[in-house]
């Protein structure tokens, strides 16, 4: 692997946990001042994009043959961070279409 590749590796560990609290943020901004967005299915479509962001930090984590051991390290740690974060993102998201954001 080429020095190159290795910021693509510290980048697929940094994303997971932004798309994370990017979903966590930016769904708490939309639901906190208009209750009546609610009926907008936003909760699974913000999901469906942070998802899709924690993918494809997994896919350019993915390890490669050849890679040196702590390269592969980085590359394991990333694929895992990708889907620790896709499953958590997945369940908030479930949370959304089953408990409604205006019930107080």
């Amino acid at each position: 692997m080429t020095i190159r590749s290795r910021p693509s590796l510290w980048l697929a560990l940094v994303v997971p946990p932004l798309a994370w609290y990017g979903f966590q943020q930016g769904l708490a901004t939309t639901l906190r001042g208009a209750c009546g967005a609610a009926g907008v299915p936003l909760g699974p479509l913000w999901g469906a994009g942070s998802i899709a962001l924690c993918i494809g930090a997994g896919w350019f984590a993915r390890p490669r043959p050849g890679q040196q051991s702590s390269d592969r390290l980085l590359s394991q740690l990333g694929v895992l961070a990708a889907g620790l974060f896709s499953l958590a993102i997945f369940y908030q998201s479930v949370a959304t279409m089953i408990i409604p954001p205006c019930a107080r």
